[in-house]
């Protein structure tokens, strides 16, 4: 297989062109990154997005492994003198590491095994004899007393015929079509069975004597019987058909069945399933689902971190934060319209304190000095609570504000980093939580990144599956979510530049440290007299940084630098320049100019391709803006619900928390979050909940049903007519 070839496969896989292929792995080898060949590379790729890059990038680095597997493997028989032409051609055309790594069985180095210690003994060529099948024998008793040997331990026929069927148990074992033939079977007609350890209660009960097809297995309840048997609930298995896969075993391997060594052979098929295959192979399927479960729950858990990164930022408001507590009291930071913190406080109105009056006067004192927007609460402790006091405060200051209740997931992690003691020095670690709080409602993405994304509360199952393999995910979700939306060069912390297209921590630190020294960036070029900011990370990094400057008005865009030329010649022939992108005047001048023009009318005249002149003019129309900002706003409340006060059939409007396989999590603005199982999300059947929707949605629900002992509530998004 030669790099054509995988071109080749990749193309075929995918459903691309093989130019399409062809050129995305020539840029990939060109050490280009995904968001920037995604972004400034559409006419080489076709206009590849993303998701589609990440693929050919996975399936191109599995089928170069793959590659260099066989040239290995090949080299390994070589070395033996076993290699074959047909053997080798085998080899060469194998398109799955499982399928290659079962035509090696044979050749491959074992430890000493029964078939070992048997050949050891000379027994090989009654072994060969039995499975070729074609030598009758009048006397098979004589044959095999031929083998006899005191010194090797042969003292009888029974074990001669032990020893030779326990060669041929190992031949068949390591046959690459026995073994596809038995991993097909039981993957088709296998069920995983699990059962109780303990009589105790558990989380696990339901799986205590459960039975289900293997391939009809969910991925949530793969995990779940997974985690259960790793902390010593439950045993699982899997229960395969053995005498129907014998049988296909035998007339796979048995030619003669009129041959004296008939029952010989059986036995050694029965053997080598038994004790070689079949175990061999379960451990392979439940890796394998294992793999699909662990592949579906990363999937989840990176769509709902995106729809998190993604909510639209509350820009232009002064923010209170508050993160809630009873005993130690509950944290108050107010931050401007920039994040700069402003004041803070500690306020004691709940138990066991109950200093609710000077709470309230502090907070409003704090309120109308500041002159507060938005209160943004803290979700964990006593947040339903201080609800209560923020609708109090509301109700006596004059002033029109708001409260909303944010997602403090994190907010811990952040407040004892080293990036939180850099940027708040001297702040007391609970007061930084109560700071990231109103800063995650300014801007979600800048500060939700100096957090592990393990630790965001969007997953349901991160701490059942591979940690390397969430992290990589996770890293590409954040990188796609950070070059998606742009980073303002002159504001933006270290942890959030390490993810723009090019850059790492290095650099990241460099950027900052020489705009700390030397002050703010006016043009992107001013990049290149960072140390360690070469051209190639320019490339890379130049079109995804934002300066918002008069000398660089091109750089408030995602216009890349190497397209200025285009952009300028575009705004020349139209009568503008790139200082209109100064004035919100000319501005609409411009944007009402390029909605009458055809893109390809200019290609030609500005020698450069459609896609990027497609872009080129999007971002002409709306210079500054944050894609974030067409979502849907943060629903803002002014009252507090409990539960208690819900009646089933009432209509409310909520956000999406979470997203899990079974269905979705919905905060409607009371202490529990309701859950919209599956079955309730359309009148149609829903596959995957992900299909109807996203953590930050806001959504029209219904409840449906309130269990006040277990504290959980039922919710529909199916509404009558009547409720719509």
């Amino acid at each position: 297989m030669d790099g054509q070839q995988i071109v080749k496969i990749i193309s075929q896989e995918l459903g691309l062109g093989q130019d399409q292929v062809r050129r995305t792995v020539e840029l990939l080898d060109g050490g280009n990154t995904i968001p920037f060949i995604s972004r400034y590379r559409k006419e080489a790729t076709g206009g590849l997005d993303e998701e589609v890059l990440r693929e050919v990038e996975e399936r191109l680095n599995y089928l170069r492994n793959l590659m260099q597997r066989k040239e290995e493997i090949i080299r390994f028989i070589s070395e033996q003198e076993k290699l074959t032409p047909e053997l080798e051609e085998k080899i060469k055309q194998a398109t799955k590491m499982q399928e290659l790594e079962d035509l090696y069985r044979p050749f491959r180095p074992k430890r000493r095994t029964r078939a070992t210690k048997a050949k050891e003994k000379g027994l090989e060529p009654l072994a060969q004899l039995i499975y070729d099948q074609e030598k009758d024998l009048e006397n098979p008793e004589l044959e095999a007393k031929k083998f006899l040997d005191e010194e090797k331990e042969l003292l009888q026929t029974s074990q001669v015929w032990e020893g030779a069927r326990d060669i041929i148990a190992e031949w068949v074992s390591d046959d690459p079509e026995a073994r596809a033939l038995v991993r097909k079977a039981s993957w088709n007609k296998g069920v995983i069975v699990s059962r109780g350890q303990t009589e105790e209660n558990s989380p696990y009960e339901m799986y205590y004597d459960y039975r289900e097809p293997v391939k009809k297995l969910p991925p949530h309840r793969i995990l779940a019987l997974n985690r259960g048997e790793r902390e010593e609930y439950l045993k699982v298995n899997l229960e395969v058909p053995q005498e129907e896969i014998i049988g296909l075993l035998e007339r796979k391997f048995i030619k003669n069945r009129e041959f004296f060594g008939l029952g010989q052979i059986q036995e050694a098929i029965e053997d080598g399933y038994k004790r070689l295959i079949q175990p061999a192979v379960e451990r392979e399927i439940r890796n394998d689902i294992w793999d699909r479960a662990e592949e579906h729950a990363i999937t989840i858990f990176a769509s709902n971190l995106k729809k998190l990164l993604l909510q639209p930022p509350v820009s232009g408001a002064k923010i209170m934060g508050v993160d809630p507590a009873f005993r130690t009291g509950s944290k108050v930071a107010v931050v401007d319209e920039t994040g700069r913190v402003l004041a803070t406080e500690t306020i004691y109105p709940h138990a066991p304190q109950n200093k609710w009056e000077l709470a309230l006067r502090l907070l409003l004192d704090m309120v109308e000095t500041h002159e507060i927007d938005i209160i943004a609460i803290g979700n964990g402790t006593a947040c339903r609570e201080t609800e209560k006091l923020a609708v109090e405060v509301i109700e006596e200051t004059n002033r029109e504000i708001k409260y909303i209740v944010v997602d403090e997931a994190g907010a811990s992690v952040y407040s004892a980093s080293p990036l939180a003691k850099k940027e708040l020095p001297g702040m007391d670690v609970s007061m930084r939580g109560a700071v990231s709080i109103a800063r995650r409602l300014q801007d979600p993405l800048a500060e939700l990144v100096k957090i592990d994304p393990k630790s965001l509360g969007v997953g349901m199952y991160q701490h059942d599956v591979t940690g390397s393999k969430l992290k990589e995910k996770l890293e590409q979700v954040v990188e796609t979510c950070v070059n998606h939306v742009g980073v303002d060069l002159n504001t933006a912390s270290p942890a959030l530049l390490r993810y723009v297209s090019g850059m790492n921590s290095r650099v990241a630190n460099a950027v900052v440290e020489a705009r700390e020294k030397d002050g703010v960036f006016y043009t992107r070029q001013d990049l290149l007299s960072v140390k360690g900011f070469g051209e190639k990370t320019f490339q890379q990094a130049a079109g995804f940084l934002r300066i918002y400057s008069s000398r660089d008005p091109l750089a408030r865009t995602p216009i890349h630098p190497e397209s200025y030329s285009v952009a300028e010649g575009l705004l020349q022939k139209l009568g503008f320049n790139s200082q209109t992108l100064e004035d919100k005047e000319e501005i609409q001048k411009l944007r009402e100019e390029l909605k009458g023009i055809n893109p390809a009318d200019f290609v030609d005249q500005l020698n450069t391709g459609l896609p990027t002149l497609r872009d080129i003019l999007d971002a002409l129309s709306r210079p500054g803006r944050d894609p974030r900002e067409d979502l849907p706003k943060p629903i803002f409340r002014t009252n507090v619900l409990s539960i208690e006060d819900l009646e089933e059939g009432m209509v409310l409007k909520g956000t999406v928390r979470n997203v899990v396989d079974f269905g979705a999590f919905v905060d409607i603005g009371v202490k529990e979050d309701g859950l919209v199982h599956i079955s309730e999300m359309s009148q149609k059947f829903v596959r995957d909940p992900l299909d109807i929707v996203a953590v930050g949605d806001v959504v029209e629900v219904m409840v449906k049903g309130i269990d006040l002992t277990r504290k959980r509530i039922g919710l529909t998004m199916v509404l009558p007519k009547e409720k719509k």
